[in-house]
């Protein structure tokens, strides 16, 4: 009871990794959203969210921070030969000390602040040292698609493996029938949270060959033997990639289109 009080306590900073290079978008950080930037979208979403202490934009490029500290937020640059957005996470808790780091991408924005409190909240009353967010696959298109993540898990929740792949394979399934079992598939939302101390570690291992092979940065910590615990959400996100999901997105947020159900564009 005494450590789930202390979890409860916990100091939590979201940092938001912010890139200007971008080989699909270049500048996709500063791209006009719903009448504002986008990354003032993702800011201002976080801070609306119960548990977050602080938020911190971590970006390579001034004209990000800039656009940050204009709108009233907060941002910091880190070096561009980073590894991934949880290498940046890291970079940042080596400047500001707090108890549990949320990793929430500069063009992943929740439609919902439950999104991150169903991340947040469990995570700070559990014994887990990182933690991450998967919601139910619907449409056999997404079991399919190599840019959703899926991820299966054991019976507490803890990750087994995340893939590009549709996973688990039905080894028996007839020509015709789905590839989707309601229930059994599950996609994965690229949100990470972590103990100090485990975001410390992830930062200095070596890439795996798993994460090197799927370009999934959550691997590394499998392949050193870390546990990732998962929680259910059924909340939406927006994840913009290209000038086309942005346009969609716009559309969306501007009620240009019915409200939108999946958790990536």
């Amino acid at each position: 009871m005494a450590e789930a009080a202390t979890h409860a306590r916990a100091t939590v900073v979201v940092v938001i990794p912010a890139r200007y290079a971008s080989s699909r978008f270049p500048g996709k950080p500063l791209a006009r959203l719903g009448g504002q930037p986008m990354i003032q979208q993702v800011y201002d979403r976080v801070r609306a969210a119960r548990g977050v202490s602080r938020v911190v934009v971590a970006t390579d490029d001034a004209r990000i921070r800039d656009c940050v500290t204009g709108f009233g937020g907060e941002a910091i640059i880190t070096g561009n030969d980073l590894r991934s957005g949880s290498d940046r996470v890291a970079a940042v808790a080596r400047e500001i000390p707090a108890d549990v780091y949320v990793n929430l991408q500069g063009d992943e924005i929740p439609m919902d602040s439950g999104l991150l409190e169903d991340l947040i909240l469990p995570f700070v009353q559990s014994d887990a040292v990182v933690g991450t967010l998967k919601q139910a696959i619907t449409e056999e298109s997404e079991l399919l698609n190599p840019n959703v993540v899926k991820v299966v898990t054991d019976r507490n929740g803890d990750a087994l493996y995340f893939s590009r792949s549709p996973i688990p394979c039905l080894r028996d399934r007839r020509a015709g029938d789905s590839g989707l079992v309601p229930g059994l598939h599950w996609k994965h939302l690229g949100i990470y949270i972590y103990r100090a101390a485990a975001l410390a570690r992830f930062a200095k291992l070596p890439s795996g060959t798993l994460e090197v092979t799927e370009q999934l940065e959550q691997l590394r910590l499998l392949e050193a033997g870390i546990r990732i615990r998962t929680w259910e959400t059924k909340h939406a996100s927006l994840r913009v990639d290209t000038p086309a999901d942005l346009e969609r997105a716009d559309q969306i947020l501007t009620g240009g289109k019915p409200a939108w159900r999946n958790s990536s564009l």
